[in-house]
Order: structure tokens, then sequence, then C-alpha cells
């Protein structure tokens, strides 16, 4: 039922702001409502590059020509320098693309893009565009991808070599205390980082590393300090090499943060691996082979984010396709070590002007896809949470892909069927809970056939489109791209996102299955040596591995394989596998603790060797992805054992005397408007309103310890209203109290004690549980030990009476009446303590 009415409110809340919003923009079909924030325009739209020479000669001439040299042939790119007559080698000349090719033929590999030198060159730094030289490098990877899938080209396999062999060694590792940091390195950054590098400096810049809580400046910093060698400490290239912010001389400075680093790792002890234990050779993240990003649809992809330049205040459009939406970064967002932003109420936005590729090119195709791998950070954002917009206030947009609590939504503005906020909202059934905080692959296409659809990790959710498909002709030029809120920094969305590319088409199942099965993020894998325990030659145990996050990494898939030609190992026992850091077992994320089994030749393949476990685990960065050492332990690995002795736990502390607890305790609020309706015969309902009034000025605890003076007071009111309703009801109180004369004037009514007795019987029975008919044989008297003793509590009820007979409500100016008199009785019996006790 929650989740039904989380969507029931959702689906309100949408249609009332679908509502307002085409009430406020009546008769405007693509007015801009809200102005845009205005971004910078940071993108370097090529310069007119013509060609007036021969024709190609050949097709592929003719796809260097469009992939290659009509993109860098401009003078702001390379086509100031590599042109004839000038700098070799003449890529980019102008007089003749057949010599172009031949040229440029020799900068590229079209099996591994990535490797090309026309790539690395730039990657070095050479006139790199753009501030950040590896984003100039992934566009250029990204424009000899298109001409390698233009020629037919296929992307080479991942072939596995040895990695260097490192003997496992004693290590430091940061001790999880802040002590030794808070006056060792700490001092140096609090006073000379913390005017930008803390969450109170007027102008806040993550890491947080200088905060004014030492803690968190302790986390912030571990991974720029190298324990092993201080001096290759990022603090210590930042000030030394980079001349990043130093005091004075940045030399010296260097120097005073190398001598403070080692101070604090001179603190540390170093960690040996136990001598018994049965290990493989040892490895770093970066020893791994590189495993990352083959085999994506990208083909019509006009907005691409990888996320890979890892600082800065500007995400870069690496698509390729010009102009380039570079996203400018504001409030708090951070670079993730893993490739992505961490958005913690900050967001990345696009110019206008070049943000308005998108209409130009999809209000053309009448299609797109908007593909994201995002990690939210809970799931109880709602509004719905803006991941990805392309818009210009709270209730206008082209399209938003959004999150409310367990949905995701798909907001598109088409001319037929939905409003200028593209409303109603295609939004995934509650019941599916299809958001999780964890990262997933989320998918939004469109197209005027099928409308708007949704996948989540390569799956079609089967949400339909409430509304027909319709055309994108109405969309606004003037709107802006925007990652984690709405143009106007509203509904703010909170998590992580690794990868976003927009499609000019919208991709088919199949495509968004391949692109998430290559999964998103820098990969590598790790080949662990375990020949001389197996016997098998070039044996290994292989890993997946990514940095995760900045605070972690996710092993994945471990398999069994010999990098030895001809290979066939059989007959290997592999039990208990662990993963070591830094001289020590993980404490947490053993998933192959449990592992019991063996490599044999039925199962083992010389191309993939054998699986081992389907299971993955994250394991906890320590002093970061080029300095964490990684190794694995086995309680028998081959013919080697260790017989592991789990540690005794701990012998249970003795338990601590409670203080002395009370005997009784006392009903809970809807106890005692349970036990009160069943004692006056009163239904609930009757008195309802005064419930609500009072209930939670009743106890909520059976603890007697708890009671209050203002628990007695609500109970009295509730007391007061059932008696009320029970004196005043002619039906109900004759079978009350039968026999009683309800007309008779007070002083008639109450002057015998037999007459008394018709009104304090029937509620003594009822409180006391009265009469009680134990066998003679028993012993027992009709009283219960623990009720009150009934002589006393009527000589009680009969002497309210009496004060009763005299003034009504207090007011002794007033004359009292029968129904009144017996209300004011009945009340005193029924909110005392024979009701609340339990």
């Amino acid at each position: 039922m929650k989740q039904v009415n989380a969507q029931t409110m959702l689906r309100k809340a949408l249609i009332v702001s679908g509502l307002l919003a085409s009430t406020l923009l009546a008769a405007c079909s693509g007015g801009s409502g809200q102005a845009t924030e205005e971004q910078p325009n940071t993108n370097p739209t090529p310069g007119d590059a013509t060609y007036s020479g021969p024709a190609p000669e050949s097709e592929d001439v003719q796809n260097y020509k469009r992939y290659i040299w009509d993109n860098l042939a401009a003078e702001n790119r390379c086509g100031s320098c590599h042109i004839e007559g000038n700098q070799s080698p003449r890529f980019v000349r102008k007089d003749d693309i057949n010599l172009a090719h031949g040229e440029g033929r020799e900068l590229v590999n079209l099996g591994e893009p990535a490797e090309s030198r026309l790539v690395t060159k730039v990657a070095s730094g050479h006139n790199c565009w753009l501030s950040s030289a590896d984003a100039c490098a992934e566009i250029i990877t990204n424009y000899i991808e298109e001409w390698a899938a233009a020629a037919g080209s296929e992307a080479s396999t991942i072939n596995l070599t040895a990695p260097p062999e490192r003997t496992v060694g004693a290590s430091k590792s940061f001790p999880e205390s802040s002590g030794n940091f808070a006056t060792t390195v700490y001092p140096l950054l609090e006073l000379y980082c913390s005017n930008c590098h803390s969450e109170d400096a007027a102008t806040a810049q993550q890491p947080y590393f200088a905060s004014s809580d030492v803690d968190k400046a302790y986390e912030a910093a571990k991974a720029r300090m190298d324990l092993d060698t201080p001096e290759n400490s990022r603090f210590v290239v930042r000030l030394g090499d980079e001349f990043h912010n130093c005091w004075n001389d940045c030399a010296s400075n260097a120097d005073a943060m190398a001598a403070a680093i080692r101070d604090f790792a001179n603190g540390i002890s170093l960690t040996e691996v136990d001598p018994e234990w049965v290990l493989s050779k040892a490895l770093y993240l970066t020893d791994g082979i590189v495993a990352s990003g083959g085999g994506r649809i990208e083909n019509n992809a006009i907005a691409l984010y990888e996320f890979k330049t890892g600082s800065g205040n500007t995400a870069y459009d690496t698509s390729g396709v010009n102009p380039a939406i570079d996203l400018q970064l504001s409030g708090d967002v951070e670079w993730l070590g893993s490739w992505g932003l961490q958005l913690k109420g900050g967001k990345a936005q696009g110019a206008t002007a070049t943000s308005k590729k998108l209409f130009d090119t999809l209000s053309a195709t009448g299609e797109y896809t908007i593909e994201a791998w995002v990690a939210p950070a809970n799931v109880v954002q709602e509004g719905p949470a803006r991941i990805v917009s392309y818009s210009a206030g709270n209730n206008i947009r082209n399209f938003t892909l959004g999150q409310a609590m367990y949905n995701y939504t798909f907001q598109n503005r088409n001319d037929t069927s939905t409003d200028a906020d593209g409303m109603p909202a295609l939004i995934t059934d509650d019941m599916a809970e299809r958001v999780q905080a964890t990262l997933q692959h989320v998918v939004a296409t469109f197209d005027p056939i099928n409308g708007r659809r949704l996948y989540v990790n390569g799956e079609f959710t089967g949400d339909a489109d409430p509304v027909d498909a319709g055309l994108l002709s109405t969309w606004d030029d003037t709107y802006a791209l925007v990652i984690g809120s709405e143009a106007s920094n509203e509904h703010v969305w909170q998590g992580s996102i690794r990868l976003l590319a927009i499609h000019s088409r919208a991709l088919n199942q199949d495509d968004i299955l391949t692109n998430y099965e290559a999964g998103v993020g820098e990969k590598y894998l790790l080949l662990f040596k375990v020949e001389e325990q197996t016997g098998v030659p070039q044996g290994y145990v292989m890993f997946e591995v990514q940095q995760y996050d900045n605070h972690g990494y996710l092993f994945s898939e471990p398999k069994f394989i010999s990098l030895e030609s001809g290979a066939s190992p059989d007959g290997i026992v592999i039990k208990g596998m662990r993963i070591g850091i830094n001289g020590r077992e993980a404490a947490v994320g053993q998933a192959w603790a449990n592992l019991d089994t063996v490599v044999s030749a039925s199962e083992y393949t010389a191309e993939s060797g054998q699986t081992l476990s389907p299971l993955g685990t994250i394991i906890s960065l320590e002093k970061g992805p080029t300095a964490d050492e990684f190794f694995l332990t086995f309680e028998r690995l081959g013919d080697e054992e260790f017989v592991r002795v789990e540690a005794m736990p701990a012998a249970p502390a003795a338990p601590a005397d409670l203080a002395p607890q009370p005997r009784i305790g006392i009903r809970r609020f809807e106890q005692i408007n349970a036990a009160l309706s069943a004692a006056t015969g009163i239904p609930m309902s009757e008195v309802a309103e005064t419930w609500e009034q009072v209930k939670q000025q009743l106890p909520v605890e059976a603890d007697v310890r708890g009671f209050l003076a203002a628990h007695q007071m609500g109970i009295t009111q509730l007391a007061v209203k059932y008696c009320s309703t029970l004196a005043n009801n002619e039906v109900a109180r004759a079978e009350y109290f039968p026999g009683f004369d309800f007309s008779a004037s007070v002083n008639e009514a109450f002057d015998t004690t037999a007459k008394r007795d018709q009104i304090i019987n029937p509620l003594l029975d009822k409180l006391l549980g009265r009469p009680i008919d134990w066998p003679a044989a028993i012993g027992h008297s009709e009283q219960l030990d623990s009720a009150p003793d009934e002589s006393v509590v009527r000589a009680e009820l009969s002497s309210l009476i009496d004060k009763a007979s005299i003034c009504t409500q207090g007011d002794c100016s007033k004359p009292a009446t029968t129904v009144n008199t017996v209300t004011a009785t009945c009340a005193a019996a029924m909110g005392s303590a024979m009701i609340l006790i339990h």
C-alpha cells in the first residue's frame, strides 16, 4: 500500500505541476518561460577548413576526410602547423586529401584507437585546444573509432601478458586514528590550504583535506600521501612541480610538506605478512591489463561524457560532434577517481548556445536516447529530482530523466499530447522499485512510433507511455543541458553519474544490452601468479578490478588461467581464498573465504580459463590506486595448505545488574481507548473527535516510570467523554445501570445506599472484574489480590456522589443534575488507575 500511495502522490503532484504550467503557458507553444542560467561557452568551434584539392581516391580516403581531416584541419586545432609546406607529418594538408591520408594513416591504429600516435601525442599535452589534454585525447580517440567503424575494422581483443613479478612485502597502512596526522601534516594543510580546501572557506573546493574537522581532513588527505616514498606524495608534487599555492618558495615548501609526511609515516609500524600464509605474488592496480570500454554502441552519440578528466570545473563533451556541450560544474560536486562526478547538491550545466546542438539534431531525427550510468544517493528523492534535463526552469523543458523515490521518470515535450513541461510523465511501476541506491544503467528512448521507453540494467521496464508519441516540433532551442538539478538550481538530484551519452536515434534492445554489458569506468585485469603452488606453468588467478569510487575497489569474476600455450591444468584445489592489501588480509569484503573448488581439465579452456566464482566484492581503498599493494591468500592452493585457526571470540562480559524494575505496567494510548470502550460499552467511533485531540497526550510505552501528569489529564478527558456519552444515551444507560431512575432529582436519585449501588456496582463489575465466583475449596475471596480494595473504591465513589450532587462541573453555584452526577462518578472510576494499570 505504501508504494501505491507514493506513486499516487507523485502522479498528483506532477499533474498539478502540469496544470499549473499549462495555465501559465497557455497559447505559448515555444516560449522559454523562466530564463536559463547563462553559462560561458568554452567550446572552441573550429574555423573554416576549406578543401579544394583533388577528390578522394578511395572510400577509405573519403572516410579519413570525414572523420579525421574535417575535425582536425581547422587552424585552432592542427591546421596551423601540419599542412603543406609546414611541419611534418602533414596529415591535415589542404592541397591533397590523398597525400594527407597517406601521412595520417601512419599516425592511426584502427584496431586500438587509444594507442594511436595522434592520441598519445595530444595526451602528452601537445597542442590541445581545451584545458584538459585527456579530454582532447578522448575526442580524437572517438574520431578514430568512427573511422574504424566505417572501415569495418574490428577492435582488437585483449591480449593477456604476464605482469611484473613482485613478492608481497611489508607495508605501511594508514592508522584508523587521525592523532598522528593532526600533529604532523595537518598543521601545514590547515594553515596554508584552508582558504580553499575546507567546507568553511568562502570559495570551498573539494577535496576538504584542510577541513576544520581533523577526521574529515584525514580521510580526504590519505590518497594524497605516499607513506613509502613521501617525496612522491601528491601534496609534494603539487607544490614542487606544479607550483600550486606555494606560500613562499615552492621548492622549500615542497620539502617542508615531504618532511611532515615523513614524520607521519615514521610513526606507523610496518605490517608484516604471516610467514605461514599460502600467498600469490603481489600487484598494484596499475600492473593490470586495461580492459575498459570496448564494444559500446556510440555511432550516433552526439554528446558524450565519460568524466575522465578527474579535476577542474569542466566536464568535457568528448563525442567529437561540434559544437561540444562542455558542462561547467558549480556547487557541491566532486570528481570520482573511478571516472565520474559525485553530486551532493551541485550541478553541471552547458551553455545554451552549445546545447542548441541537441535541438538542431534531435528535432531533425525525431528520435533520441538518453543513456546514463548512475548511482542514486538514496531512494527518498522526490520532485522528481533531475538527473539529466534539457530545460529552462521548473515547469518547461524539452526532456528530463528524473528520480522520484523508487521510480524513474521521463518527461518529453511533443506537439500533440503533452504540455510544455513534458507532462504527463512516463513513470516506472511502484512495485518494481526500479531505482536502487547502487550503480545502475538507465536508458530513456523516444521515437514517434513507440513513444517513450525506459530500460534499467539492460532490461525494458515494460511501462507503457500514457500518451501518444507525437513529434518534437514544439521543442525550444534556447534551453540548456543540465545534470543534477533544474536550470533554476531547484529539484536537486544527489548521487554519482559515471557516464552520460545522448544519441540521435532510439537505441534498440540489443544495442542497450550491449552497452550495459560493456560496463563503465576504467577496468583492469589483475593476474596474481600462483605457478609455484599449483605447478601450472604461467598459472594465475585473474580478477576484473576497478576503482569503484573514491573509497573502494570492486573485485569480480575470479578465474584460473594459464598463459602457457597448451597448458591443461587438472586437479588443482583452491580453497578459502582471501584478498590481501598492504601486508594484511582485508578486514571486510572477503566474498571468497568459503570458496572450495577444483580446477579441472574438463572445465578449463585455453581461451578463458575456468571461472572460480560468480561473486564480487568491495575492498576499501587505503593509499590509492597507484600505491595499494594487493595479493591473495589461500587455505589451500594445489598441494600447499594453511591451517587457519579462527580467533576465539572474547568471553561475553558479565551482565550488569539492572536497577529494580516495576512489577506493573501501564496501558498504551490505543489500549486505553479500547479499555474505556469495553468498560463503558460505548463504541470508539462515538468519541472519535475527542480521541484525535487527546491521543498524542496519552502514554506511548508500557513503562510505568514514564507516566506523566499530562498523561492523566488526557485520560481524564477521554473518560469524561465516554461517560458523558453513556449517561446521555437513554438506551445505553438503561442497559448499563438497570433500575436507576435518571428522571429523579439528585437528592432523590442517591438518597439511599441501594440507589447509589445501582451506579457504583456496574462500574466496579467492569473495572474490578467482579463478581468472581471461586469454588469454596480454592479458598479465594471474590477480590483479586492485585486489584484495588473494593470497599475503599466504593467509599471514594460514594463520597464523590455527595460532592457532585452539590456542584456541577466544579461550579457550586450551579445546581447539579442526576445525569451530570452519574457522568462525574463514571469518569472518576474510568479515569483512575484501575483503567491505566496493565
